[in-house]
């Protein structure tokens, strides 16, 4: 079978690692060509001998890739798709895949209408220890899912906050960062039914939020507490403490902690503590470290995406998963704005 034509849209950095992993498996991906009209990406395409194009549809129509990844700013990516999905096209399109939830779940049932694959860069979901957490889960390991602690605590230097935007509201560490996290429970534990949450942006007194404490109830009944900053000295977020990003410093420790009628468990060290005898708080529990197959969660889902593209598999983050996780992470925004408990499938979801 001949290597799947790759187009990637957007050479900033995570189109960069998407360059970087098509071009390390050329038996099952070929790097067609680089989209993006910034001088720097016409040069890289020249330095690598594939073609460059500063116009999407251009592209498209001279290029005829089997597949596009879209990795420009997120106010692109609906148009992006659309032009992908109308010649019939497979995309991955980065998170978000909208800005705006109502044109998020129009562009999912698009793609589903005209039957072109359309997977969304959630790319968590493809850590081999979620997976894990996912098959414990499944299998009982926890017994019934009681509550959810997630800490998404860091501290971002301060020349990060001299591109403007970031300091402006939608620029925040909730849609950032606490999406990833909002999109790794929904996979753990299901729908979210509600959100409350209160925001503050006291530490660093920009316009837009440095923290938040968020509250979710799930449909199954299992409630989770999530504490959220980008101010404070902390090692506990999944980026610092998974290793999955090499940008970021590595730090021994958990930031979920999973606890049901059975067990309770702990990511990312993959941790199930349980009581191996008699049950109570005056009785020792046992801490077991479940065996996982590490691996790079980005070139995990690249190899998902060339099977998505090929019709060999369905998506993992489908359109209409992506838009759920979005119309979830907007929710703490509102909560947080109007002291409301926000329904997502009812208050963030078109009609």
């Amino acid at each position: 079978m001949s290597s799947l034509s790759i187009a990637v849209c957007g050479a900033g950095v995570i189109g960069q690692a998407h360059i970087r992993l098509i071009q390390a498996i050329p038996a099952e991906a070929a790097l067609k060509g680089i989209i993006d009209p910034a001088p720097q990406a016409k040069a890289q395409a020249e330095a690598l001998g594939v073609a460059h194009e500063a116009d999407l549809e251009r592209a498209l129509d001279e290029w005829r890739p089997d597949a596009v990844i879209i990795a420009s700013p997120n106010a692109l990516h609906v148009d992006m798709a659309k032009a992908c999905i109308a010649r019939n096209i497979a995309v991955l399109v980065e998170k978000p895949l909208a800005d705006d939830v109502g044109e998020a779940f129009a562009l999912a049932r698009l793609a589903r209408e005209k039957d072109v694959p359309l997977l969304v860069g959630h790319f968590r979901r493809h850590n081999p220890v979620l997976r894990a957490a996912k098959e414990v889960l499944a299998r009982g390991g926890l017994g019934r899912l009681v509550s959810v602690n997630a800490d998404v605590t860091v501290c971002k230097p301060e020349p990060y906050f001299n591109v403007e935007w970031r300091t402006r509201p939608g620029g925040g560490p909730v849609l950032i960062n606490l999406v990833h996290d909002i999109d790794a429970l929904r996979y753990l534990c299901g729908e979210i039914e509600s959100v409350q949450a209160i925001a503050s942006h006291a530490a660093r007194g920009y316009a837009v939020e440095d923290s938040a404490v968020v509250l979710l109830r799930f449909v199954s009944g299992a409630l989770a507490a999530l504490t959220l900053s980008d101010a404070t000295p902390s090692p506990w977020c999944w980026d610092q403490l998974s290793g999955e990003n090499e940008d970021f410093a590595r730090h021994r420790g958990q930031c979920y902690r999973l606890c049901g009628t059975e067990a309770a468990l702990e990511l990312p060290g993959l941790i199930r503590w349980h009581y191996a005898g008699e049950r109570g708080w005056t009785h020792p529990l046992t801490a077991e470290a479940l065996a996982y197959e590490p691996g790079d969660p980005l070139a995990l889902q690249l190899a998902h995406f060339i099977r998505v593209a090929r019709r060999e598999a369905l998506p993992l983050v489908s359109g209409e998963d992506g838009a759920a996780t979005l119309a979830a992470t907007l929710a703490v925004l509102e909560a947080a704005r109007t002291g409301r408990a926000i329904t997502p499938a009812r208050d963030c979801q078109p009609a």
